[in-house]
């Protein structure tokens, strides 16, 4: 895991990577990035191997505005 600046997400999504937003799912659907899925923090290890493609990188964030 590390931290990567906004040029370097979107190079990785422009190469297919996965972006997904983990904070509440109310919140996700207020606002969230372009092609972003959510996944619940809490759930994210079990509900990643249905919702998520292993042969591509993944991109986590979180957007708390602070």
């Amino acid at each position: 895991m590390k931290e990567i600046r906004r040029d370097e997400v979107k190079r990785l999504v422009d190469a297919g990577a996965q972006l997904v937003e983990v904070l509440p799912k109310n919140e996700y659907e207020e606002d969230h990035l372009p092609g972003a899925i959510h996944l619940s923090l809490r759930k994210i290890e079990t509900d990643a191997r249905t919702a998520l493609d292993p042969s591509r990188p993944v991109i986590v964030y979180c957007w708390d505005g602070a």
